[in-house]
């Protein structure tokens, strides 16, 4: 048996997660996951692989959607003087932006991994916001309501602006085995928010040895459908890893070649790609808590 034994929400694609102790999991992952994106002010989506930068955003959102945060993680956090930036709907100092969503504003085309989708700019604050932290012209975009993505893998879904499928989930078994094996090279462990899940799940404390599947690293590879907590999710596939993983999340810079360098030792797919974690559709939205148990309700092959 396994439990959940965290939760992480990552309300703007490649900025910091936030940490949960319950939310509601849609159909397109975890509430408010990934329904903002910075891009380019040409559309193109930004990512740590460009502006590790990124990692140091620090996003809240109100339960309702209708109040983003962002606060720099490197200078801290306040109002800053008189707490006023300007504009309607946003306050706050040089370190921290408050900004009422919009959903009315024009829809413009932007750009994530080559598809067009489209997105609604949330105007000129945030935009300066962003391209002052970043360094980089920036516009910061949320998914509209009548977003319709699909996403593929074994258990077609939707999501936001994901990479593909809604949901992530990796084993503290899974990074525990990485950790040994990158100490056989000499390399110090590294943070589970490396791989930015969003589900994180463990052994179930007292579970006999012969009923602890949650044990062995990668056992979620093979997790085909679960139950957690009022919601059912189905494999769609593994999660092929990239140099976000390089990127310190606490500095916001490349912290070297780990844990590229060993995962690709040992956990190559056969599709091509090094691959860590797996990642899931929801079939039954519900709510998900920090300790519900995981229910695996069918198993398959591991895919590496």
């Amino acid at each position: 048996m396994a439990t959940v034994v965290d939760l992480f929400t990552y309300p703007v694609k490649g900025c910091a997660g936030t940490p949960l102790d319950s939310t509601h999991l849609t159909p397109a992952g975890l509430a408010h996951d990934r329904s903002f994106m910075v891009v380019s002010t040409d559309g193109v989506y930004r990512t740590q692989r460009r502006d590790p930068r990124l990692a140091l955003v620090r996003p809240t959102i109100s339960a309702d959607g209708g109040r983003l945060t962002l606060a720099s993680a490197e200078r801290g956090s306040g109002d800053g003087g008189d707490g006023v930036r300007g504009g309607d709907g946003v306050r706050g100092g040089e370190d921290e932006l408050h900004l009422d969503v919009t959903t009315s504003a024009p829809r413009r085309d932007v750009d994530l991994f080559g598809a067009t989708f489209q997105g609604i700019d949330q105007g000129e604050e945030a935009a300066a916001w962003l391209s002052d932290f970043l360094g980089v012209p920036s516009r910061l975009v949320r998914v509209p309501p009548e977003h319709d993505r699909k996403t593929d893998g074994l258990t077609p879904g939707t999501s936001g602006y994901a990479d593909s499928s809604a949901v992530h989930l990796l084993s503290r078994a899974s990074l525990t085995h990485l950790h040994a094996r990158m100490a056989e090279r000499g390399a110090p462990p590294l943070a589970m928010d490396r791989f930015r899940p969003n589900i994180v799940i463990d052994s179930r404390p007292g579970e006999r040895h012969g009923e602890d599947w949650a044990a062995a690293p990668h056992a979620e590879d093979r997790i085909r459908r679960m139950t957690i907590g009022a919601a059912d999710l189905g494999y769609t596939k593994l999660a092929v890893r990239c140099a976000v993983t390089l990127v310190d999340q606490e500095a916001g810079a490349r912290g070297g070649p780990e844990p590229l360098r060993t995962l690709a030792g040992y956990r190559r797919a056969a599709g091509g790609g090094v691959v860590f974690g797996a990642k899931f559709s929801v079939v039954r939205p519900g709510k998900l808590s920090v300790g519900d148990e995981v229910a695996v309700e069918e198993w398959g092959d591991a895919e590496a």
